[in-house]
């Protein structure tokens, strides 16, 4: 089985989570003989990870204009959308940006622009894209469609994957210029992200993508659930297939070599914005340290509301307790495993949540936010209200206290035993095979 797969992060090229996804699904793919050509907007030349083969949308030319006229036309005539698409901004943030967009610019049709911008680009000039979350995120969007409907016609693949709403309108592409069955993987929504005045241009797009797939796969029944209910989606299209973690490689690490011997250390990881809910983290921390004060609380990860509670830790006075690492490549996330006595998961709304997963490989006990997708696999780990800092506070001293609280190491590996990806690889190729089946 041969798949053209659209995404917006894989090693080396990673921002998060969702690139460690792509990663350990598409390994145990390729394991079992489907043949993969995974999408990328930029990367250096073609790479060829784990037997899967990446390209860059960036090697892409505008060698056929009317392609691109033809897919911007069609894109502006079916979904209107405006230049606001922001991804990781937290809702008072997010909604001064928009505000102050309205206030400069207006209400505009972007894609209409990349229409008229398209007419006046020579053959030979590449499709640009940064290949990151930034400001031009919208044109990158839009521009990636267009490579998704030009190697729809130079590939040879049987079947679609988007991962993400980044890449709907690339599936979408492909899918009407090849006539394969497009399947789109719903990671996290803007319901995940913003809540329920969250931006409606990424909603849109995130609902076109689901419309016009063959099937939809979503990381858990909770996100299932928001696809149905929030986007009107039949649930006999959505298929859930959890997240795995990666058993393979468990960084080997002595705890009696780490600094702060004689403290505790209580460990966040993710990106520091809204829905993941470090701040509720960081007010559980200062209550905990006024109860016990062997302990070190580590932040590690970047995002947008990092000033904002570096500033309210400094309030709070505990800085010399609380550590902000900022974002850690692979090797130093999972070091950071590795000497942590407790992983923190405190998510506001998370479709799954891979963390606490790959914390468990440590033999570490967790704790999650009973808001989050991962919470429906993990029966007998301690699971709080995100917005209960007390609750968390005390469980953090609990478990410090009497680690036996939590998962027997013998117990952990039996649970990580039936999440490994390829249980994930297999049920993503029987929603493969049904869509081929209904062709």
């Amino acid at each position: 089985m041969k798949v053209l797969m659209f995404g917006w992060e894989f090693p080396p090229y990673i921002s998060g989570g969702l690139g460690t996804a792509c990663f350990g699904l598409t390994k145990q793919l390729s394991k079992k003989n489907v043949a993969i050509t995974f999408v990328l907007p930029k990367i250096k030349g073609e790479i060829n990870n784990a037997g899967i083969r990446v390209i860059g949308g960036q090697n892409y030319v505008y060698e056929e204009m009317e392609e691109i006229k033809k897919s911007a036309e069609f894109l502006e005539k079916e979904i209107r959308v405006s230049s606001s698409l922001r991804p990781y901004l937290s809702f008072s943030t997010y909604k001064e940006y928009l505000d102050q967009l309205k206030k400069t610019e207006g209400e505009f049709n972007f894609i209409k622009e990349q229409v008229e911008t398209s007419k006046s680009l020579s053959r030979s000039q590449s499709i640009d894209f940064s290949g990151d979350y930034g400001d031009d995120l919208l044109s990158e969007v839009t521009r990636f469609a267009v490579v998704g409907r030009l190697l729809a016609k130079k590939e040879d693949f049987d079947v679609i994957h988007a991962h993400d709403w980044m890449t709907f309108l690339a599936g979408v592409e492909a899918k009407r210029q090849s006539g394969k069955p497009l399947v789109v993987h719903v990671h996290a929504t803007e319901i995940d992200r913003s809540g329920e005045n969250g931006n409606q241009d990424i909603f849109n797009l995130e609902k076109y993508g689901m419309e016009n797939a063959d099937k939809i796969i979503t990381v858990s029944h909770r996100t299932k659930d928001i696809v149905v209910n929030k986007y009107g989606i039949h649930p006999d299209k959505v298929s859930v297939v959890h997240n795995g973690v990666d058993l393979d490689e468990i960084y080997q690490y002595d705890k009696n070599n780490r600094p702060f011997k004689r403290d505790k250390i209580v460990l966040y990881l993710g990106r520091i914005t809204m829905q993941k809910g470090p701040d509720y983290f960081l007010e559980a921390a200062n209550l905990v340290l006024q109860r016990k004060k062997n302990v070190r609380f580590v932040m590690a990860g970047s995002g947008d509301m990092t000033r904002k509670l570096i500033t309210r830790m400094a309030d709070l006075r505990i800085a010399d307790r609380f550590h902000f690492t900022g974002f850690l490549g692979k090797t130093e996330r999972e070091k950071l495993f590795a000497m942590s006595d407790l992983y923190v998961m405190p998510s506001v709304s998370e479709p799954f949540g891979i963390t606490p997963l790959e914390a468990m490989r440590y033999n570490m006990p967790i704790i999650i936010s009973k808001q989050s997708g991962v919470a429906e696999l993990l029966d007998n780990v301690i699971k709080v209200d995100f917005w209960d800092i007390h609750k968390l506070a005390s469980s953090i001293v609990d478990v410090l206290e009497e680690p036996g609280l939590t998962e027997t190491t013998e117990s952990n590996w039996e649970i990580l035993k039936k999440m490994d990806w390829g249980f994930a690889a297999q049920k993503v190729i029987n929603v493969y095979s049904e869509c081929l089946s209904r062709r």
